[in-house]
């Protein structure tokens, strides 16, 4: 026979183990570390970070239920971009979303063996980030904004939007890893459009000053506005330089159109992001990074500032406002 306290102390025993079973049946906390290489403040990277938050939510991934993610934002300075590396991998995520070469560098020599998904990287081949793009190998891969024959559409569409521009100067940042398949590309288009290409680099508003002015001092001048931390913080005055100075310029990212610049043709980041996070997702799930293939766009898009057009005093053709995506009146 059992007796009445014995079937309390039964169930008082069970109910005390519940707790510790369901405890037992929560997932574990996992952790993503994200490493911008641009300003939290910069309404564009705020964009991408939303468009990989929701799909990673899509994919069963929620912020402080079943994993937390650390983000860092490098405003383009260096100094405070390796700060921030060595922080991250001393948290131990699970995995690392990396924005730019600026910020894969240093996370790179932080760590071997962290998986790191990095975006924005024009040449990861070249730069020493995988082994293939098809296989990378090692602890990263990730998504790379161009084919590197977008670099000659850029002159192209410089060319034919001002058919008078015979120098060109490509601003870039010369920090960043190796662009050289970009220039490469440019150099061997440049004599069949009659164009002389330089290279400018810049690190800082006051090079940008100063390299943009010195520029505009010859005749028949374009710029190529090459896409980094560095052009896209400093954006805006990259856009009134090129106005004050009538030259006019083409950019990789329609933003920068928006921001007043005249052209652009480039890839749709928001949607490289939803990828990204989608390799997270499998990444956390037991992949590994060095098994995933590296992407390029799968689509790009060509945007036009009509008002800036003609502030410039051209006449924009029709047939490039016909194979336009979007243009900004």
């Amino acid at each position: 026979m059992i007796r009445r306290r014995d079937v309390i102390a039964l169930l008082g025993g069970a109910a005390a183990a519940w707790p510790l079973a369901a405890m037992a049946q929560q997932p574990a906390m996992r952790r993503i570390g994200v490493l911008m290489s641009t300003a939290e403040s910069d309404p564009e990277t705020q964009r991408y970070i939303r468009s990989f938050q929701q799909s990673l939510q899509e994919l069963g991934w929620v912020h402080g239920r079943n994993v937390q993610i650390e983000y860092r934002w490098g405003g383009a300075n260096l100094d405070r971009i390796q700060i921030y590396a060595t922080e991250l991998v001393g948290l131990k995520p699970d995995v690392i979303l990396a924005q730019t070469s600026l910020v894969v560098a240093p996370l790179q020599r932080e760590t071997n063996t962290v998986p790191i998904v990095f975006m924005q990287i024009v040449d990861p081949l070249e730069g020493g980030f995988v082994a293939s793009l098809a296989r990378p190998g090692g602890n990263l891969t990730g998504f790379t904004p161009f084919e590197f024959s977008t670099a000659t559409k850029w002159l192209e569409l410089l060319k034919e939007v001002a058919p008078g521009v015979a120098r060109v100067a490509t601003i870039f940042n010369p920090v960043q890893s190796p662009q050289l398949a970009q220039f490469r590309a440019i150099d061997r288009v440049a004599p069949s459009v009659g164009v002389l290409v330089t290279r400018t680099g810049v690190s800082d508003p006051a090079d940008i000053e100063s390299a943009v002015s010195a520029f505009a001092h010859g005749s028949n001048g374009g710029l190529i506005v090459v896409p980094n931390p560095v052009t896209i913080a400093h954006r805006r005055q990259i856009i009134a330089l090129a106005d004050r100075y009538r030259l006019p310029a083409v950019y990789a990212y329609r933003y920068f159109v928006a921001d007043g610049g005249l052209i652009s043709y480039g890839p749709h980041f928001a949607d490289q992001y939803r990828q990204a996070a989608g390799y997270v997702d499998r990444i956390l799930k037991g992949e590994k990074p060095g098994d995933l293939p590296v992407q390029a766009p799968i689509k790009y898009e060509l945007v036009i500032n009509l008002k800036t057009t003609k502030a410039l005093g051209l006449e924009m053709p029709s047939t490039l406002l016909a194979r336009a995506d979007e243009v900004i009146e």
